[in-house]
């Protein structure tokens, strides 16, 4: 029987004899082999290329099905195998098998990851994934003789990713019995309970239907236009599925009557579809035309509902010999052209473009996602894919439900989606997240300097749409901070050149690095990026590294001062600062930059007023580098003094906003002094100087960063006179 079912489309005497040399070859192999069923394993791969044959597959790939076990079951090498039957079929067995050599612990990991080794086959070579469908096929008809745990297991796989998969191809003979055989072993009780409504109701439903038939064949007659038409049934697992989707009953399902019209050519299809219009009342909104906008599994058809002469609902499907053969064994109908020549490639140009179609899931195939989100994306954007939508050349675009023309553009090309501006769905400007329906024909606007919006993942449904903006926005995000370090580098050079210092004297020689942890900074981008962000200011880089910006004073200018300030009275600070070897100098903190306890600071001798203490970013300890001196907070300092300081916070004008800023003020405890708000009419900001006393610089940075968390508040500084 194989053989024949072989011989009824090959008569090459090469092509027969590489067959015969792989029967015979993996009949030797696997001698001794029995499966559990008890029958010899010989008889599995014979089955997978008899299968196979029936889809009317090329040699190589009849010969693949029969050799698909042989190194992975019976230690052939590869060397081996590729002297006896060549690169082209080891190539094909060694994709096929090599799944089932990938061992994990974990059993979700194993399935996720052998679902991913699975697609990416499929998307380089479409026989690989027949194989694996006709050998899946097999496994499941002789499912009996596995454990119960091992039956649900292996049709719950089969139903989530087989069926589908074999749905998508649009090779409905087999997804129909591999939606059956699962749902037989998923819900048995189930299962024989539909069989039984569909059984008990046999007689009187093919009764009726032979009578349409014979009605519809007088009408078309008549005419004198060519037909075969025949009543076909609703598959167990579809009819469960319909009643739990759309909570049916069993009598309410519209295509268990169901007539298919078979004819010669699409201009047939049409009169036939008005004959019968004209014949027999139509359902509205039933009418579904896949013959002008076919899925993007090649599957052709109009499909309508009429009632029938006895008052009962029918579905007709009416199409060509050729659509029919597409509707049933999909891609598997012209697939063979890998094994042909040019003349047969020629004239399966649909073929190619079910490749094309294919081509974007190589792109999981470079993915950094783990094994179980690839498994998620191929769930959303294949098995939900259910919205087909059109180019303006009329290639078809499979999105899933509730996609938008971004979706779409992204799924053209990367390019487009980031340059997108506009969308036209059918001749009309639609905004963005417009979602689109099944038939729509989409034409972009771009602009190659327009870019992707943050907001725009807040409507795209694709999984691919969503990770191409991410994508773009981190390296986005990478070449910002590049420029920001660039800036502060420059910063920094700028404040060197400021000072009369050798830059790369203290960069070549890695004096920075010492530094790092003092700013909390693990490496030089670090250091740079928070000196463009103005979290770290270059002064203080330079007076970390003691280059000269704290200048000793002797011993004498020092005794000078003190005996000064003695004459005068002053008596002792009450700053908690202290100097190290002078304790009778006025010390006062310097009103321009307000320091805090807690603050970075620099003492500045001044000419009859003892030392000024200034924050270290302060711009006004430059003018004399000469009378900088170091001077610490007094760690046992314990007076419970209060810093006056000020703040200079830039937002968004609008009402009510000082309310909210004194709010978060006064909910931590701070004292304001001042507040003075001026709105800026041109760009619709408002900016707010407010003084305030608080305990350290510590509670004035916990005021700050809650102050930046109001609504509209763009930034909030320490401000210096």
């Amino acid at each position: 029987m194989f053989f024949e079912s072989v011989k009824s489309y090959i008569n090459s005497k090469d092509s027969l004899s590489l067959i015969e040399k792989a029967y015979d070859y993996a009949e030797k192999m696997h001698e001794g082999q029995v499966r559990k069923s008890g029958e010899p394993y010989f008889t599995h791969v014979l089955y997978v290329a008899y299968e196979i044959t029936k889809l009317h597959g090329g040699p190589a790939t009849i010969s693949a099905g029969l050799l698909h076990d042989v190194i992975e079951d019976c230690g052939v090498s590869a060397e081996d195998f590729k002297n006896e039957f060549g690169e082209e079929i080891y190539e094909l067995v060694e994709a096929v098998s090599k799944v089932s050599r990938l061992k994990y612990t974990d059993e979700k990991e194993f399935q996720a990851n052998n679902h991913r080794k699975l697609f990416i086959a499929m998307a380089k070579d479409l026989r690989v994934i027949l194989i694996k469908l006709v050998d899946r096929l097999h496994n499941m008809r002789t499912l009996e003789y596995q454990s119960p745990e091992s039956q649900k297991r292996i049709a719950k796989e089969t139903l989530e990713v087989y069926a589908p998969i074999a749905h998508r191809l649009g090779i409905a003979e087999i997804k129909n019995e591999l939606e059956d055989l699962s749902f037989y072993y998923l819900d048995n009780e189930k299962y024989h309970q539909i069989a039984s409504l569909v059984e008990s109701k046999k007689s009187e439903r093919d009764a009726a239907v032979n009578e349409m038939i014979e009605d519809i064949s007088k009408v078309l007659a008549d005419h004198k236009l060519p037909f075969r038409i025949f009543g076909r049934s609703k598959h167990l697992y579809s009819i469960n599925k319909k009643m739990v989707t759309k909570n049916k009953r069993f009598e309410e399902i519209l295509d268990l009557l169901a007539i298919r019209i078979v004819t010669k050519t699409e201009l047939n299809c049409y009169e036939i579809l008005g004959y019968i219009h004209a014949t027999y009342r139509p359902i509205p909104g039933r009418l579904k035309d896949y013959i002008a906008v076919p899925k993007s599994n090649l599957y052709r058809s109009l499909h309508t509902t009429v009632i029938g002469i006895d008052g009962r609902i029918y579905e007709v499907q009416i199409r060509t010999e050729e659509m029919d053969e597409i509707a049933e064994k999909g891609v598997a109908a012209h697939w063979a052209y890998k094994e042909m020549g040019k003349k047969a490639y020629d004239a399966r140009n649909e073929q190619k473009e079910i490749v094309n179609e294919l081509e974007w899931l190589k792109a999981f195939e470079d993915s950094e996602a783990d094994a179980d989100k690839y498994m998620d994306q191929v769930t959303t954007d294949v098995f939900n894919a259910n919205v087909y939508v059109m180019t303006p050349k009329g290639r078809v675009i499979d999105l899933p439900t509730g996609s938008c023309p971004i979706d779409f553009a992204y799924r053209i090309h990367t390019e487009v989606g980031n340059q997108t501006v506009g969308a036209l769905v059918n001749g009309v400007m639609v905004p963005l997240n417009t979602p689109l329906k099944t038939g729509d024909v989409i034409e972009l606007k771009t602009n190659k300097s327009s870019a992707p919006s943050e907001d725009w993942l807040k409507f795209v449904k694709s999984s691919g749409a969503k990770n191409k903006i991410k994508q773009y926005f981190a390296r986005k995000a990478d070449e910002d901070r590049k420029d920001d370090i660039a800036l502060g580098e420059q910063m920094l050079k700028d404040e060197f050149k400021k000072r009369d210092l050798d830059f790369n004297e203290y960069y070549q020689n890695k004096r920075f690095d010492r530094i790092y942890s003092m700013f909390e900074a693990n490496n030089w981008n670090d250091f740079c990026y928070a000196i463009s962000k103005k979290s770290l200011s270059p002064a203080a880089v330079c007076d970390k590294l003691a280059i000269g910006a704290k200048k000793e004073i002797t011993a004498e200018e020092l005794q000078l001062y003190t005996d000064r300030n003695k004459a005068k009275n002053l008596g002792y600070s009450k700053t908690g600062v202290i100097v190290k070897g002078i304790d009778s100098m006025q010390i006062n903190l310097a009103p321009c930059c307000k320091p805090c306890k807690g603050d970075s600071i620099v003492g500045f001798v001044t000419k009859g007023q003892g030392i000024k203490v200034h924050r270290t970013d302060c711009p006004n300890i430059n003018k004399d580098n000469s009378r900088l001196i170091d001077v610490y907070w007094d760690p046992n300092y314990v007076e419970s003094r209060k810093y006056e300081t000020a703040i200079r916070i830039v937002s968004m004008d609008r009402s009510y906003l000082l309310t909210d800023l004194v709010t978060v003020i006064a909910q931590y405890k701070a004292t304001m002094t001042s507040v003075n708000i001026v709105a800026n009419a041109e760009n619709l900001t408002a900016t707010a100087d407010i003084s305030l006393i608080v305990n350290s610089s510590e509670h004035l940075e916990t005021i700050m960063s809650n102050l930046r968390k109001v609504n509209s508040v763009l930034s909030v500084e320490r401000a210096i006179k």
